[in-house]
């Protein structure tokens, strides 16, 4: 198997030949959602805790519906109806989760580094789901699969991450992949929502989205983080959208041949006006629908590293 890993802790650690047979894999789980039975029975001997420290709606639900679709056994944790309420410390709660007999861990944390943190306790795979501002692997990961059903390639694709670069996970999970499998990447934000270094990426980055969104093919717009910010990063919602909106004008200098994405939830009227949302070049929807066949596929082949 090209996949050499054991965990999913982010796409800085996968080769472009890791990531492509990921993008492979979801290829045969996608068709499986659109059987009337979408349920196989490839993961039954499976259990698998999904700790979400952080709240979600697509990702939670995505990969609920994933497990469930293999057959295997879930159990959903939530901070908020679980022990850590009485201070019980992650340690604590990963091994107690462990003495149950679970076979895999997808863990949502708000501290970076988390997913490595349970690595070094358990043998079980981890997936990441989320770690701080750090990565959000199967959020790129589905990404790359809908650019790939729409140009079929990435070299030579421009794609331009817009919007509240500095906060966003995806945006780096982005940057790490799509360098790795050839696209040409441009950030775009207002200053202060760049990260305090861009030059690390080694990607181009500006804060004139004319020039940004001129002759692209694909423009991801990142959802504004307020929960994540300190006060004074931007003047008002009001004038981020006047500025740095994706707007029916805007949209024009794009690509003839073009998609438009967000990983959500959608600020409507804040980063993206709700005509462009709901447009027929927006593949929005898709990315959620294909995110359920992506994190089936990472299921599938992280389980096929146990042991059993």
């Amino acid at each position: 198997m090209p996949f050499e890993h054991d965990n999913l802790w982010g796409l800085k650690y996968l080769s472009a030949d890791e990531i492509l047979y990921i993008l492979d894999e979801a290829k045969a789980f996608r068709n499986i959602l659109e059987r009337d039975l979408k349920k196989v029975p490839t993961l039954r001997w499976l259990t698998v805790v999904n700790l979400f420290y952080e709240p979600s709606t697509r990702t939670r639900i995505s990969f609920e519906l994933a497990e469930k679709r293999l057959s295997a056994d879930v159990v959903n944790f939530s901070t908020s109806t679980s022990s850590v309420k009485k201070g019980e410390t992650l340690r604590d709660t990963i091994s107690n989760i462990l003495a149950m007999k679970v076979d895999m861990i997808v863990i949502r944390h708000s501290s970076i580094g988390t997913p490595q943190y349970i690595s070094r306790t358990t043998k079980v795979p981890v997936i990441n789901a989320g770690d701080g501002t750090n990565e959000h692997p199967t959020q790129a990961l589905l990404d790359f699969y809908t650019m790939r059903e729409k140009f079929m390639q990435f070299n030579g694709l421009k794609v331009v991450l817009l919007g509240d670069i500095r906060h966003s996970r995806v945006a780096r999970s982005n940057i790490y992949g799509l360098k790795k499998l050839g696209a040409n990447v441009v950030l775009c934000a207002p200053k202060t929502l760049l990260p305090p270094y861009p030059d690390v990426f080694g990607v181009d980055y500006t804060t004139d989205i004319d020039s940004a969104l001129d002759g692209a093919n694909v423009v991801n717009v990142l959802r504004l983080q307020l929960e994540r910010q300190h006060s004074g990063l931007i003047p008002s919602l009001r004038e981020y959208r006047m500025f740095w909106g994706l707007t029916a004008e805007r949209k024009r200098k794009l690509d003839p041949d073009h998609i438009i994405m967000h990983p959500g939830p959608i600020n409507r009227g804040v980063e993206i006006d709700p005509d462009i949302a709901d447009a027929d070049d927006s593949v929005i929807l898709e990315q959620v629908t294909n995110g359920v066949a992506i994190r089936m596929a990472v299921l599938y082949t992280l389980a096929s590293k146990i042991k059993k």
